[in-house]
């Protein structure tokens, strides 16, 4: 399970704002995720970490969790 920031849509975004001027406070949104962290070979984490460190941000590498039968 992976939580980021919430992709919202203009209504939502406006009720967010409109929420924020009402109480007077900065709201982030969070969703969450059904992924799973993934493996990476050497090669796989040194591009990851060039990217990283060209766009200044963190990345994180990820895939569906398998389904137990």
């Amino acid at each position: 399970m992976l939580s980021s920031l919430s992709k919202l849509s203009d209504e939502q975004l406006q009720e967010v704002k409109a929420l924020e001027k009402s109480i007077g406070k900065t709201l982030l949104s969070y969703s969450s995720y059904d992924v799973v962290a993934d493996d990476l070979t050497e090669k796989e984490l040194l591009q990851v970490k060039e990217l990283e460190k060209k766009l200044g941000t963190a990345l994180v590498v990820v895939r569906k969790p398998k389904q137990e039968s």
